[in-house]
């Protein structure tokens, strides 16, 4: 396998030998993956009419074993425009599902050894994915976007991005800085979503704290700057927004699956606080009577 740096110039060439022999079949904007198992896109749609054409363009471009497009709650024209997709799954429900419980049912229903997820409203470029895949195919079995470069210093960052870093230090896992399941474009493998269990994808902080409490290998792929393209809508702006506290509410509820499963102090030892001698006071206190 070729590495990331001789990638592009190894697929140009191949493409370029193919087209010689199949001209018709060839098209000059095709994105390669560098693996020999099976990549699905699982994607997210309610009331993307601007971007979904965009975001399943770029998915078309590579070679995916399934593309499972989840429309849910819109009222414009996301379905109608899913469905011009030759090779989009097209799952639509009239009502809203909720944020991320989309992710959880697509993932259920893929059977590719490693699966994308990404949403309709931040098309993201094909050869920003191709790191995802690669990193997968090689044994990371979640696969996150860095967005550690784009948040600037502690000082600056806002109350979803501190509970980012702390759910990743309390589970010692600092090397993941503020990076989570909560942003897209990540991936999973087969063994991850097993792993994890497709309905906890529905949380993805949970999803998070379940894959570093099990031993999955968690890890890095690429680095799209996702903040400049997320759409600004009513919910998603403001301090303390409707979609922010979901997400702090998100890894409150990591968190107490964390410590129900590990500790109650996770990392973070009780060294000097004797509680043991607590338990012995009432042993050993006996009130006149």
């Amino acid at each position: 396998m070729t590495n990331a740096a001789n990638y592009k110039t190894a697929m140009k060439a191949f493409i370029d030998g193919f087209a010689s022999v199949h001209p018709e079949e060839i098209h000059s904007d095709w994105v390669l993956l560098p693996v020999n198992k099976k990549v699905a896109a699982v994607v997210m749609a309610m009331n993307e009419e601007q971007s979904i054409s965009s975001a399943l363009r770029e998915l078309e471009r590579m070679p995916l074993n399934e593309m499972i497009v989840v429309v849910n709650g819109s009222t414009d024209a996301s379905l109608t425009l899913a469905r011009t997709s030759g090779k989009a799954i097209v799952l639509n429900y009239n009502e809203a599902l909720g944020h991320d419980v989309g992710r959880a049912i697509g993932a259920k229903i893929t059977t590719s050894d490693i699966v994308l997820f990404v949403d309709a409203d931040i098309p993201v470029a094909a050869e920003q994915l191709v790191p995802f895949v690669r990193a997968a195919s090689r044994g990371v079995d979640v696969v996150l976007n860095d967005l550690s470069r784009y948040v600037g210093k502690f000082a600056d960052w806002d109350e979803v991005t501190i509970m980012k870093y702390f759910l990743n230090r309390s589970n010692r896992r600092e090397d993941l800085s503020v990076n989570s399941m909560t942003a897209v474009p990540h991936a999973l493998t087969r063994k991850a979503i097993e792993a994890i269990g497709s309905a906890n994808l529905a949380v993805p902080p949970k999803a998070q704290a379940i894959a570093m409490q099990r031993g999955l290998k968690i890890g890095i792929g690429g680095s799209v700057n996702v903040f400049t393209k997320n759409r600004h809508r009513t919910d998603n702006v403001g301090l303390s927004n409707p979609i922010s506290k979901l997400i702090m509410g998100d890894h409150l509820e990591a968190l107490g699956w964390s410590m129900k499963e590990e500790n109650p102090r996770l990392k973070y030892i009780d060294h000097l606080r004797r509680r043991d001698r607590v338990k012995d006071a009432n042993q050993h206190y006996h009130p006149h009577l």
